[in-house]
């Protein structure tokens, strides 16, 4: 878990956040490792194809009270525009995030809406 998210998630008493917090780390450390890599392997296809689908149905239970949050961030110095969430678990294949800086800055967005989340929620 992100150092940080792991202190202000320590009081947290959500189970169904917690275990959202728990598949978004590993989604974001596998699109890192795969970036870093500039290669994805079938475990990281196995793992993203898990992590993708148990997102892309409990989003939904997170998804307007995220919004706000990640609307107020910045992608590459700007405001951004779209979903980082949904375009995060987007691609059909983990492969998508070789070489791409858009999945990358897409990260602190998320992370960022996502510890707002976590404050108001304590």
């Amino acid at each position: 878990m992100n150092p940080f998210t792991q202190s202000i998630a320590s009081r947290l008493r959500s189970r169904q956040l917690r275990q959202f917090i728990e598949r978004w780390d590993a989604l974001e450390a596998l699109v890192i490792r795969v970036y870093r890599n500039a290669v994805a392997t079938e475990a990281d296809d196995a793992e993203f194809a898990e992590l993708k689908h148990w997102l892309r149905e409990h989003y939904p239970d997170w998804q307007t009270r995220l919004e706000p949050y990640w609307r107020s961030t910045l992608q590459g110095g700007r405001p951004t525009q779209d979903d980082p969430f949904i375009f995060l678990f987007a691609p059909e294949h983990a492969a998508a995030f070789c070489g791409s800086w858009a999945h990358m800055q897409a990260l602190p967005a998320a992370r960022e809406a996502l510890n707002r989340l976590i404050l108001e929620a304590r």
